[in-house]
């Protein structure tokens, strides 16, 4: 006779249950379409990060009406070093006969005594510039303020033609700004600049190709 223990216990099998293959293939596609443009945007900052670098040192020293300088961080009446490289560039041009106006752009935060286009006014009356030759805007406090800022003071004073100065790595988008505004407008970005090796490019650089995409996504539509 058989004898079967109380603790044995048959294991009931459940039968599995059918997959939905409309939602499997709905999800593998969801997959692939985030993959792609995962792929796509890595490859649009790329380009970016590149045809930024690329431009950095595209320079056209050419005779212009005037040369503009855009604004950067000041130190209550002073320029800092960043700011300091571009207005001695702005400075450099007109003395050399590139431009015969010089214009400064950016405006004062609560912290400064003057805004960031007076220090440069300053600077330049410094260095023999006739007051004359200098015009300010003192509004702007970002990069497209800026130019928009110049644009007002060119067309009052009847300007058609401009040297562009900033940093290398900002140049790319301060071009493309600045022509959207219909501009006319000649790259002349500073020689030296603060930002000398690549771990104190590479944040700027980020920076930049953020504020690029940005630029580029808003003006789609």
């Amino acid at each position: 006779m058989q004898v079967t223990s109380v603790r044995t216990q048959r294991t009931k099998i459940l039968p599995a249950m059918p997959r939905k293959k409309g939602m499997s293939r709905s999800h593998g596609k969801f997959k692939l379409a985030l993959l792609v443009l995962s792929v796509l945007v890595l490859a649009y900052i790329g380009y970016s990060a590149v045809s930024i670098c690329l431009y950095a040192n595209k320079s056209r020293l050419v005779h212009a009406d005037a040369v503009i300088v855009l604004g950067a961080a000041v130190y209550d009446d002073q320029p800092s070093p960043v700011f300091q490289e571009r207005i001695n560039h702005g400075i450099w041009l007109y003395q050399q006969g590139y431009a015969d106006k010089l214009i400064f752009t950016g405006g004062k935060s609560a912290e400064d005594k003057l805004s960031e286009a007076a220090v440069a006014k300053a600077v330049a009356l410094s260095q023999g510039v006739p007051a004359t030759d200098i015009s300010i805007e003192e509004q702007s406090h970002i990069t497209e303020e800026n130019l928009q800022g110049a644009q007002r003071l060119m067309s009052e004073q009847h300007l058609s033609s401009a040297l562009l100065v900033s940093d290398p790595l900002h140049m790319k988008r301060a071009m493309r700004i600045g022509e959207d505004l219909g501009l006319k407008l000649y790259p002349s970005p500073t020689p030296t600049t603060r930002y000398r090796s690549w771990k104190q490019k590479f944040p700027f650089l980020c920076r930049e190709v953020f504020f690029y995409m940005g630029y580029e996504v808003v003006h789609l539509f």
